[in-house]
């Protein structure tokens, strides 16, 4: 089974599902002009389940799998499963053009052993040909390169085997956030940063249709809830309630409480968002150094469950000095989903999408 399904034919019905610390997402899809959810759902993972993007529970993942999809009967079962960690590693090559198949497969593997920092045999690559650019050396084929380490993926797929699923086929998460959410640019306009906020932090920007830059940060609202937990002595889903309850809008005085710890809340909020500003701000210059960087940024695109805290976003701006914009899919009037549901299904949308790597 290929690792990441690029450009291959659409399998109708597929259900894109998004695993990350804290929270699986299923979605199915339908496209015309737009995008909608038509069947979905989410739920909360229980803390270490999933660690930073790795499995570290695999029979526990398996069965809260089982738990949504019995109570989403009319899911398919084929799943494309988007994966989110730092350990994934994503490359730009330039090669001379290669029209033959195989002789281009043969000289991404060469190069790959210099540009991935993992010895091979424990590596899953897979890469796409994104266009022709004009170099001083002539002309060069551009080519995204990903890498994953063939355990984290095992992990992935032997929990949603055993949870009954059929694995179609791995997606980066970052792919499938910018698939469903891109809008259409002119030429003159900058790159776009997508951001997902949920589990963890996950950055990817894309400039003209192509995603040039991938990366996935440890911290997001799941390591607010679990400090949260720890200081109050709260469960996970206690500590979840009480950050999307206070949010950074609702005057505290409004905020049902006692012993101060919605304004607690707050402060941990504000304290979380900064840390995002930070991470946003060091993948920016990061890019903006490399050779294929160049144009700014001129528009973040925020998504996942910390869209669902109200403020999140004008926060967030604040820090960088750049525009927000909220997105997200949407949800067929039937699903009647809430702020967090929409917000958490998006990305597992963008990985139901017939194009696998980019779009």
């Amino acid at each position: 089974m290929p690792f990441f399904v690029m450009g291959t034919a659409r399998l109708k019905n597929l259900v894109g599902l998004s695993i990350e610390p804290g929270l699986i997402a299923a979605a199915q899809v339908s496209v015309n002009g737009t995008i909608r959810i038509e069947d979905g759902g989410r739920a909360a993972l229980e803390p270490g389940v999933v660690r930073d993007g790795d499995v570290a529970d695999s029979a526990a993942l398996a069965e809260a799998l089982r738990s949504l999809w019995a109570q989403h009967k009319q899911l398919d079962k084929r799943v494309r499963i988007g994966v989110a960690n730092a350990r994934i590693v994503v490359r730009t090559l330039y090669l001379p053009p290669i029209t033959d198949p195989k002789e281009l497969a043969s000289a991404v593997s060469f190069q790959a052993a210099e540009a991935i920092p993992m010895p091979l045999k424990d590596a899953v690559l897979d890469f796409h040909a994104v266009g022709i650019t004009d170099g001083p050396d002539g002309p060069r084929q551009r080519i995204v390169l990903v890498a994953a380490r063939r355990d984290m993926i095992t992990g992935m797929l032997t929990a949603a085997r055993a949870a009954g699923l059929k694995p179609m086929g791995i997606d980066l998460s970052a792919f499938g956030m910018v698939r469903a959410l891109q809008r259409q640019r002119r030429e003159s306009d900058g790159p776009e940063l997508f951001v997902a906020v949920g589990g963890l932090t996950n950055l990817a920007i894309s400039d003209r249709g192509i995603c040039a830059f991938t990366r996935v940060a440890g911290g997001g609202i799941e390591s607010l809830a679990a400090e949260l937990a720890e200081r109050r002595e709260l469960t996970t889903e206690q500590a979840r309630a009480w950050l999307y309850n206070v949010g950074l809008q609702t005057p505290l005085d409004d905020v049902a409480g006692d012993g101060g710890i919605a304004a607690e809340v707050r402060v941990m909020l504000r304290g979380g968002v900064r840390r995002i500003a930070t991470e946003i701000r060091a993948s920016l210059d990061f890019h903006a150094n490399q050779p294929e960087g160049g144009r700014e940024v001129d528009r973040v695109v925020l998504t996942g469950p910390a869209t669902a805290i109200a403020g999140f976003g004008e926060a967030l701006a604040g820090e960088l000095d750049l525009e927000v914009d909220e997105r997200m899919v949407d949800g067929s009037d039937a699903l009647k989903l809430n702020a967090l549901d929409a917000a958490s299904l998006s990305v597992a949308a963008g990985l139901a999408l017939e194009n696998g790597l980019l779009r």
